[in-house]
């Protein structure tokens, strides 16, 4: 079965940080793009960063750069995102995505524009003030 599932959410105070989890399962973990985006009540979701995990090359949305970090462990197919300096306003639920089949550029559309795109279940950050 071919599922992403997310863990590390939860509440926090501004300042603070937090480290998602998402565990992928039942496709080849290989050149793929896989990426984390959140979505707050009554806004669109939105990219918040992508990793290639065959190079290990990066890309993040301006919010966020300088203190959230995307990373992979190969070994163990899980994605993972730190979040530093949490502000309220990335209180958002939490979305891992990935496109399950090789490509050759990894970014937010990339993702989005894709027939075997997956998405896991989401995790719920609230960050309070």
């Amino acid at each position: 079965q071919v599922q992403l599932v997310e863990s590390g959410g939860g509440s926090v105070q501004a300042g603070g940080s937090l480290r998602l989890s998402c565990a992928a399962s039942g496709y080849t973990w290989s050149n793929n793009c896989m990426g984390w985006f959140r979505q707050a009540p009554g806004k669109e979701r939105e990219g918040v960063a992508v990793i290639y995990t065959a190079g290990g090359r990066t890309a993040y949305a301006d919010s966020v750069k300088g203190r959230f970090t995307i990373s992979r462990d190969n070994a163990k197919n899980t994605l993972y995102l730190q979040m530093n300096s949490l502000k309220p306003e990335d209180t958002a639920m939490y979305y891992c995505a990935a496109a399950t089949r090789g490509v050759g550029v990894c970014a937010f559309s990339t993702i989005l524009s894709r027939a075997d795109r997956i998405w896991g279940q989401g995790t719920q950050v609230t960050v309070s003030s």
